[in-house]
């Protein structure tokens, strides 16, 4: 007779499905949004009409110049292991980057290319954290931080920085969340899911804070540096360059290019951890792919004037859907200041009955409204903080007017 109890037990009681899962891999949930994306696509393909606000994607298509420097890689022969941080071409279009957006100088042994920004991030927790190891991560946060801690072997600490705050983390906070056993903590502006941007003043508090925990190390994920409204764009490493050298920037060409499909991401930072990164990825997922990084050459090298036309586009969008949120009973939304998200409170809806369910938290909401009306948010819960639903408005202003009069229909009850 098996033993349910215990956590090494089967997936199934089939012998032929007697699968053991890790323990590791048990406290790690499935990322939400792309659950969401998915119930979305395939409620699509029964035919109904379903408008996905879940996808943190760009709807643009990738620049003609960019594509060109791909269909030229295949065409000589470009389409074979590479080093596994990237060729050279790359690793110094990374460097040329850093120099002329940030006014930072690394060296080429001091950047790593990798299979998406994401596993820049994994490859680091990995090569850095051992059990009892704690990671700060300010909440609402990307919703693969906290799993990706729990992963390498980490304790995550999150630190709830509310709406009432701008969305960001305090010095006072970060002060109060440091231990012993903190290792890193990891600072995402513009933030992914609400589009808050750290000041320099606010970085110049957190800094302050650091210089008394040298044992600290900070994770600039960076990745929506190009996507920003109303303020310029920061980096720790430049605000504070004596903190320099205990700073992993990690940036990709996903948002900024309209790449995600293509899956490059990049990071800087001291040359031992780049090396420890590298000797993750070597054991792992190996070089990213030979095209994509002729891919990311160019854009990383090419012409940039693209992205005035889609930041315009991106504001007029949000400045919609921020409208029309605040235009609904029970809604409450903040402008943000860059990403392409807003991150809507629905506090004044809990406790309604809406379509004949009442809501309770905002998981309740996200779900009736994909039921009721066809529209596919992503709930609070799932970044860490409600109640609260991310809206991605990297979609056509057709598609928002409609999404936006759908969930004021839905919320009216």
């Amino acid at each position: 007779m098996s033993d349910t109890s215990r956590s090494d037990s089967p997936i199934s009681d089939s012998p032929a499905n007697r699968l053991i899962l890790s323990q590791t891999l048990e406290q790690v949930a499935p990322s939400p949004t792309l659950a969401m994306t998915q119930r979305a696509r395939e409620m699509k393909a029964q035919g109904r009409d379903v408008l996905g606000l879940s996808a943190g994607e760009p709807d643009f298509d990738t620049p003609a110049h960019i594509n060109a420097a791909a269909i030229n890689a295949i065409e000589e022969g470009e389409t074979r292991y590479t080093a596994v941080d990237g060729i050279p071409a790359l690793k110094t279009a990374i460097c040329a980057k850093f120099k002329r957006d940030n006014g930072l100088d690394y060296a080429p042994d001091q950047v790593v290319a990798s299979t998406g920004g994401k596993y820049v991030l994994y490859a680091a927790l990995m090569a850095t954290l051992n059990s009892g190891n704690e990671v700060i991560v300010p909440a609402p946060y990307w919703v693969s931080y906290p799993d990706m801690v729990k992963l390498a072997g980490g304790t995550p600490v999150i630190v709830p920085a509310p709406a009432s705050q701008g969305f960001v983390m305090s010095p006072d906070q970060l002060a109060a969340a440091i231990t012993p056993k903190t290792r890193w903590l990891i600072l995402n502006s513009p933030s992914n899911p609400t589009g808050a941007v750290y000041t320099a003043d606010q970085l110049n508090g957190l800094a302050e804070v650091l210089r008394a925990h040298p044992h600290v190390w900070v994770m600039a994920d960076d990745i929506y540096e190009h996507i920003t409204f109303d303020v310029g764009f920061e980096t720790l490493a430049a605000i504070a360059p004596d903190l320099k050298d205990r700073i992993l920037i990690v940036n990709g060409a996903s948002k900024a290019y309209a790449m995600t499909g293509w899956r490059l991401g990049f990071g800087a930072g001291p040359q031992p951890l780049i090396k420890a990164m590298t000797k993750m990825i070597g054991q792992s997922t190996g070089n990213p792919s030979s095209i994509t990084q002729h891919a990311g050459v160019a854009a990383l090298n090419g012409d940039h004037t693209f992205l005035d036309g889609w930041r315009s586009a991106y504001r007029r969008r949000r400045d919609l859907v921020v409208a029309a949120m605040n235009d609904i009973a029970g809604i409450e939304c903040a402008v943000p200041q860059g990403a392409f998200y807003v991150y809507p409170s629905c506090e004044g809806v809990l406790g309604r009955t809406l379509n004949g369910k009442t809501i309770h938290t905002d998981l309740d909401f996200a779900d009736g409204l994909l039921e009721a009306e066809g529209v596919a948010v992503v709930p609070g819960t799932a970044f860490g903080l409600s109640p609260h639903f991310r809206i991605s408005y990297a979609t056509s202003d057709e598609v928002l007017t409609e999404a936006c009069a759908r969930i004021a229909r839905y919320c009216a009850g």
